[in-house]
């Protein structure tokens, strides 16, 4: 019998979070000179088409995979190897078909869809996305299974995959549109998608490829599984609720975009290409805003099936073990990087974005409040996932249509305010994921059995964050005049980051019981002196 391959709870973490760490680093190479390329207006054309497509995706794949992923890994607990590989041939067929009804909407339906978004320039950037619909939902199928196998590392490869070719295509495609043809923004929009279509195909190809090459490795057992019916029943159950709650959050800010352009063109009298350039100045601070919480989720891809597979095995110790490391970790990358992102808001747009001053300027008010606010959204996905990871998946439905309510309504009143506009929008999602999350937490508190402490999570990485926060302003500040604002900021970033690790050690934020977790952990606590 082949001995199955497993990874730790953190050590599956690693294997994620090194592949978001790389995505990153790609993607910064890709959205930025993107951003140059493009510049507020094409911005918004692409997101215009991108978050049609997230919401597709998310209606698609939010919550299906985790489904999976958990039942494959309580199957795997309990050695049922059968019902396991079952529910992936469930689950292809059945996110094969959802991926279908996705593309075709976007192929055969994009004049309504450009209408309701109040943006009839984002057309061919939202047909150049729609064949990665498919793609990306016979791929999570994939992801779902091995996560649920709890081997994170083929997602983490795939994540690698997209992101690097979708720089190598997309950049190089708006670019030879826009500079070397001088066609318009929004066609160099369309070409910079045709990279995120092509990286698709190439990652859905990686993870066929991984799962055919590796499927021998699985134990043979005699179990019997479940009726195909029941099985889907138990997929929807899981699932559909978790889709809600993230498809809800996708839906929210699709009509957010379409309540600002329309605000903006029927209040302030803006054309549509008026409308777009003026959001795009908040557009401009989202790549930046999303980038601390895209760390979070290698954290809830491995804490629901390990929480699932402890569940399975009623061990509850290992379940309190797992919320609380994983709140740590949350707390410990958040904090610091949000308020990092709002206290060098303007220093860190200027140096990322040279070719448009004007436009990084203008996002710097935006990112000074989004900065704040991916805290919340760190902390939201974290709690989702705890939620949902203790069966309690509908909670999250209610708070992000809660969320998703504050946000709207804020939004129609400060946007549609002449004396505002557009400086409206950010405050919007301040209220709304910081809605989100402190219900969570109280919710939370009340769902597990051992309730951890919020003071002792939550305040000492608070004083690390303040020191930092003091270091890379006062720093800032005094570097600036002698050096420049870009290396003054890089060197603020670097001073920050330095007096943020010293003050984590010195603290002693992370535990033994953290760094146990951890390959050779025990050696690394001696190391630091960790007791």
């Amino acid at each position: 019998m082949p001995k199955e391959k497993k990874q730790s709870f953190l050590g599956g973490v690693a294997a994620l979070t090194i592949a978001v760490a790389l995505v990153k680093i790609i993607g910064a190479l890709y959205r930025i000179p993107l951003g140059n390329i493009l510049g507020t207006e094409g911005t918004t054309h692409f997101n215009s088409a991108y978050k049609i497509y997230s919401l597709l995706i998310s209606l698609s794949t939010a919550g299906l995979p985790t489904a999976l992923s958990k039942l494959v890994a309580e199957s795997r607990a309990l050695g049922k190897y059968n019902q396991s590989r079952k529910l992936l041939r469930i689950s292809l067929v059945l996110f094969a078909i959802l991926g279908i009804l996705g593309t075709s909407l976007m192929l055969f339906a994009t004049e309504w869809l450009t209408g309701l978004m109040h943006n009839s320039l984002a057309y061919w950037p939202m047909k150049a996305l729609s064949f990665s619909v498919v793609c990306v939902c016979i791929m999570a199928a994939f992801r779902g299974y091995t996560q649920g196998c709890q081997n994170m590392t083929p997602s983490a490869i795939s994540q690698v995959i997209e992101a690097t070719f979708k720089l190598l295509v997309g950049l190089t495609l708006a670019w030879y549109l826009v500079s070397a043809l001088g066609r318009g923004v929004e066609i160099g929009a369309a070409g910079a998608i045709i990279g995120v279509t092509a990286s698709s195909v190439l990652a859905m190809a990686y993870m066929i490829f991984h799962h055919f090459r590796h499927r021998r490795e699985t134990p043979v057992s005699q179990d019997v599984p479940q009726s195909t019916g029941a099985l889907l029943g138990r997929i929807f159950t899981i699932g559909i609720p978790i889709t809600l709650g993230a498809s809800s959050m996708s839906l929210i800010m699709l009509i957010d975009q379409s309540l600002i352009m329309d605000r903006l063109q029927t209040v302030l009298g803006l054309t549509e290409q008026a409308a777009a350039d003026l959001n795009g100045q908040y557009e401009f601070a989202l790549p930046l805003f999303n980038l601390p919480s895209a760390f979070i989720p290698p954290v809830t891809m491995c804490l629901i099936p390990f929480i699932a597979a402890a569940t399975a095995r009623r061990d509850h110790t290992k379940v309190t073990k797992l919320v609380s490391t994983s709140l740590r970790l949350t707390v410990l990358v958040g904090f610091p990087a949000g308020v990092g992102l709002s206290v060098l808001a303007g220093p860190i747009l200027r140096l990322l974005y040279p070719a448009r001053l004007a436009s990084a300027e203008a996002a710097a008010y935006h990112l000074q409040i989004m900065g704040f606010t991916s805290i919340f959204v760190c902390l939201m996905l974290l709690t989702n996932a705890i939620l949902q990871a203790h069966d309690k998946a509908h909670i999250p439905v209610f708070t992000m249509i809660l969320g998703g309510s504050i946000k709207i309504a804020t939004n129609y009143i400060l946007v549609g305010d002449p004396a505002i506009n557009i400086k409206g929008a950010p405050i919007g999602s301040l209220c709304c994921y910081g809605a989100i999350a402190l219900v969570n937490l109280v919710l939370m508190d009340r769902v597990l059995v051992k309730r951890p402490s919020y003071i002792q999570l939550f305040l000492k990485p608070a004083i690390a964050t303040a020191g930092m926060a003091v270091v890379a302003k006062g720093s800032f500040s005094l570097l600036a005049g002698r050096f420049g604002s870009n290396l003054a900021c890089l060197l603020a970033i670097g001073l920050a980051a330095l007096v943020y690790v010293f003050l984590v050690l010195a603290l002693r934020i992370v535990t033994k019981e953290d760094l146990e977790m951890v390959p050779h952990g025990e050696r690394l606590a001696k190391l630091l002196k960790i007791r």
